[in-house]
Order: structure tokens, then sequence, then C-alpha cells
């Protein structure tokens, strides 16, 4: 059976050129068609293919607070021998402490300050390598996300009790990494299927 078979009853009424298109207004008679609906593999509807703007505000914000965190661990690193100075001549002006014990209090001096280095240093490369990973980013990328940021708000809080006004910038990248990693373009993003 063809489609102008008057017989078929699958096909379109006689005197009318098309199923839902009046005469005249069929497709390729001025009127454009319907672009053709392509579903990705398994038929389910595709993610963003682009990254949205609040992800790659978070990704930038990630690098930047890594890049303070790596900075920063490297200058405790280098300042614990000046630390180290300062803790035995503050020690040894007491003249109740030997020299050996002042000696002794600076070297544990210089160890906590490389030991805050190493962490902080730890903390640096956490942010970069969550940072690197958004362009993949599945679930876990976004957990990691926020569990850093939440660490950093944390951390930030505590700062600012101690009085330490710097602490209002990481604590607003903080604050603004949560909401874009968890709002609904983070959540698009994250969630997007991959073939």
């Amino acid at each position: 059976m063809s489609f102008g078979d008057p017989n078929n009853p699958y096909g379109a009424p006689q005197g009318q050129p098309g199923y839902g298109y009046p005469q005249g207004q069929q497709p390729g008679h001025g009127y454009p068609s319907a672009p053709p609906l392509q579903q990705p593999y398994g038929g389910y509807p595709a993610g963003p293919v682009e990254m949205p703007g609040t992800v790659k505000a978070a990704r930038v914000m990630l690098f930047v607070l890594g890049g303070f965190q790596a900075l920063s661990g490297v200058l405790m690193m280098a300042a614990s021998a000046w630390f180290a100075k300062k803790f035995e001549d503050a020690v040894s002006s007491d003249s109740s402490v030997s020299s050996e014990d002042a000696s002794r209090v600076a070297d544990i001096g210089a160890g906590v300050m490389i030991v805050l280095g190493v962490i902080v240093l730890a903390f640096a490369f956490w942010a970069i390598f969550t940072a690197v990973k958004f362009s993949r980013g599945a679930g876990g990328v976004r957990v990691s996300a926020i569990v850093y940021a939440s660490l950093v708000v944390l951390f930030s809080l505590l700062s600012l009790v101690g009085a330490n006004v710097f602490a209002l910038i990481s604590l607003v990248l903080g604050i603004l990494i949560i909401v874009f990693c968890a709002n609904r373009n983070g959540g698009a993003w994250f969630n997007r299927p991959r073939y």
C-alpha cells in the first residue's frame, strides 16, 4: 500500500496534502520543518553541554583559595626558622631557663610551623585538585567542593573570632562556593549524563 492509496486506512485523508498541515503550509512550502529531536544514547535527555557560569565562578574561587593557601603554606614552612629564633630569644630572656631548654622550645616551635605549613599545603592541593576535576564533574567532585568550602567557612569564622579581618575574604568565597555548587545549575552540571 502506498501513501496515495485511497484504501489505506493509515494514509492521508483524500483532499489534504498531509497530517496536521493545512493546504499550502506543508514543510517545504515556505514553512520550516521541525528540527529532528536527537536523543543521546539511551534515550535520556542530555545535560548541559557547557559549564554554567556559577559553576565556573566556583571553580575560579577554588583555584584562588588553593593558590593563596599554597602560598601561605610555603611561607609558613620558610618562616619556621625565623619563628624558631624568636621563640629561642623569648625563652632565653628568662633567666630561669637554660639554653638547652630554649633551644628545645625553638625546635618544637619550628616543627609546629612546618607541620601547620604541610597541613595548609594539603588543603591547597585539595582545592586545586577539586577545581581541576570540575570539567568532568561527577557528584563526588561537587561533594568535595562543598565539604572543602564548609571547612573554609568554619576556619574563617574561627579566625574572625581571633580578630583576623582577612578571614572575611575566605568566608565570603567559601559561602559562594557552597551556594554555586549546591544550586540548580550546579546540580544540572554535576549530575548530567556522561557517555
